[in-house]
């Protein structure tokens, strides 16, 4: 945070939201155009969650009747992923709850990602929670292009809706993804009490992560 220009950052927003977006969507043409990409994604495990993300619903804390099943079939996730590329999908992400996988579970769909890169021939994304190099190097070697690994919210901000792990344990598999090769995916939520200041220094954090991609959702209750 301390490298954010705090005077530039509070001109802009409190610019009207409309001229706001206008100037985010000049700089967006610069850089891209008007191209875009499609992602489709799989939940592969669901729910069960031993994580406290005051934002997820598949965490075993909350009763939120989502489903919940195992590691999904390899044939059904390659399935899934000959789906996407025939309805135009660039990318196809493999997701899955919890905070790290089996290494039982990693091999499995480092498995699955050889298979869609020789039967499907998309682009693979996967975003499977805490993960050091050497998990993520293997999964590297077997076709994966891309991790996706959010920081959800800004440091200052962080502790207020996770407690069972860390800010920096979140960065540390984001710097592990580069070292492995790998593209990362990183972004956060919009709206789960952070201020704009946490909003700017997540952006910062996203800058300095030098991340590829920056998803943004927004919570809606």
């Amino acid at each position: 945070m301390n490298n954010i220009n705090w005077k530039k950052a509070d001109f802009l927003l409190k610019l009207p939201i409309l001229e706001l977006l206008s100037l985010a969507d000049k700089d967006r043409k610069q850089a891209l155009g008007r191209r875009f990409e499609l992602c489709s994604i799989i939940n592969a495990k669901s729910g069960l969650c031993k994580e406290d993300c005051k934002f997820c619903a598949q965490s075993a804390r909350y009763k939120t009747g989502i489903a919940v099943y195992p590691l999904k079939a390899k044939g059904e996730i390659v399935y899934a992923a000959k789906k996407a590329k025939e309805a135009g999908a660039k990318r196809f992400g493999i997701v899955t709850s919890g905070n790290r996988l089996s290494d039982k579970e990693i091999k499995r769909i480092a498995d699955v990602i050889y298979k869609i890169r020789k039967e499907a021939g998309i682009l693979t994304c996967a975003s499977l929670g805490k993960l050091d190099k050497d998990a993520l190097i293997m999964l590297k070697k077997s076709g994966l292009c891309r991790y996706h690994h959010n920081i959800e919210t800004s440091r200052r901000f962080y502790p207020k809706i996770v407690s069972t792990h860390t800010f920096c344990e979140r960065l540390n598999t984001i710097r592990s993804a580069r070292e492995a090769g790998l593209e990362v995916c990183s972004g956060g939520i919009i709206g789960l009490g952070e201020s704009w200041k946490d909003r700017v220094a997540m952006a910062q954090t996203l800058k300095e992560l030098d991340v590829e991609s920056v998803p943004l959702n927004f919570l809606i209750p």
